[in-house]
């Protein structure tokens, strides 16, 4: 997976989704990254605009950092422990 961090890199990503898989969302998020990018619009708008194009083309990945102390509780050996 990559990690997409700024509008730039959120443009280039779309610029290179095949033409073919373009959809409705691609449109509006490849819009709002051209506003971003130009200063129209704010970053978080860009974000949820390429989050939701993300969501329908079912390539969000949920958020590694915020899964870890679950995974570290889960995998701690008080929590494995009978008694």
């Amino acid at each position: 997976p990559a990690r997409i961090e700024t509008v730039l890199e959120a443009y280039a990503l779309l610029q290179d989704w095949p033409g073919a898989s373009r959809n409705s969302s691609h449109a509006v998020a490849l819009n709002a990254c051209k506003a971003g990018i130009a200063g129209e619009i704010d970053a978080e708008t860009v974000r949820s605009t390429f989050v939701a194009f993300a969501r329908r083309n079912d390539i969000l990945v949920p958020d590694m950092d915020a899964l870890m102390p679950a995974v570290s509780t889960a995998s701690s050996p008080s929590a494995n422990t009978r008694t």
